[in-house]
């Protein structure tokens, strides 16, 4: 049966861009022109689903609100003559089948996952953090469900890191069974560099087996008192096939400030209707500052 639903869980505190969060959802601020979540749903429809939920939390009306249609604003628009910005907000609100559910308090992704069982019952879901937004022709996701097709069992994106980063990440330790593809055996949260297993880490993109529930239900907190996906990944590996797939695209951390920055900056880079005026502005810059 293929992969029909996605989980994206979006009820994050946003702390590391306070002030900005104070008031409005992380996964609302812009880049450029899109919200971060409006990219996460549209690779999740460029991948052949068919529904998701998003996993919310207090302060987070603004996102279903974006996904949700403004007839009001669509008419105004067209009365204005800027039909093709109408048809755009139209095609927002028909991406895909979306649902919503409080996490009523913070206890993690994996929690947040949890959430979603009545939503996703005994089938194979993806699960798609929003603080990774991935650049990618097929869209990751996609890559990701490629294998699951061919090979059955679950499967995680992973991206080879540099030494001194292995400690922000879940580090996958395994066997290549073909090229860019491991048999997962083991998982590590943030390790120290010198006993990390390898230097794959996790990236937000999964498919799971519904098999991930019942381990949820059974795993205690871990750091910080939140219910961690990683530990319940261990023990599904150990009970059914898991893979790491090293996807092919470019990945932006748009969970912190400076990845946020880069992914603006190149986004705005190929922006249809100011790309070529802000890279003049960019070659500007560089010569005033090199100067």
């Amino acid at each position: 049966m293929r992969v029909r639903k996605a989980v994206i869980p979006a009820a994050g505190l946003g702390t590391r861009f306070l002030p900005a969060t104070k008031a409005q959802p992380k996964e609302m601020l812009p880049l450029v022109d899109k919200p971060a979540i409006q990219f996460i749903v549209e690779e999740a429809a460029a991948s052949g689903l068919e529904s998701a939920l998003i996993v919310t939390g207090r302060g987070k009306r603004a996102i279903e609100d974006h996904f949700d249609r403004a007839p009001e604003l669509e008419r105004f628009l067209k009365e204005k003559g800027q039909e093709k910005l109408a048809e755009e907000l139209q095609r927002i609100s028909e991406l895909l089948s979306l649902h919503y559910v409080r996490q009523k308090e913070p206890k993690g992704l994996g929690h947040a996952v949890l959430c979603a069982q009545d939503f996703v019952g005994e089938e194979f879901f993806a699960v798609m953090l929003g603080d990774d937004v991935i650049e990618a022709d097929p869209p990751a996701l996609r890559q990701l469900l490629d294998v699951h097709e061919h090979r059955g069992g679950s499967v995680l994106a992973v991206l080879e890191v540099p030494r001194e980063e292995l400690g922000r990440y879940g580090i996958i330790e395994g066997e290549e069974v073909e090229r860019g593809l491991w048999r997962v055996r083991d998982l590590v949260e943030k390790p120290r560099p010198e006993e990390a297993p390898s230097n794959l880490a996790v990236i937000g993109r999964y498919v799971l087996s519904p098999t991930i529930f019942e381990i949820l239900r059974e795993t205690k907190p871990g750091r910080g008192g939140e219910i961690q996906l990683t530990d319940a990944l261990r023990v599904l590996c150990q009970e059914e096939p898991l893979y790491a797939y090293a996807f092919r695209g470019q990945r932006y951390d748009v969970g912190e400030k400076l990845g946020y920055v880069v992914a603006t900056v190149e986004l705005a880079l190929r922006h249809p209707e100011i790309g070529e005026d802000f890279r003049a502005y960019l070659r500007g810059l560089c010569a005033k500052l090199g100067s």
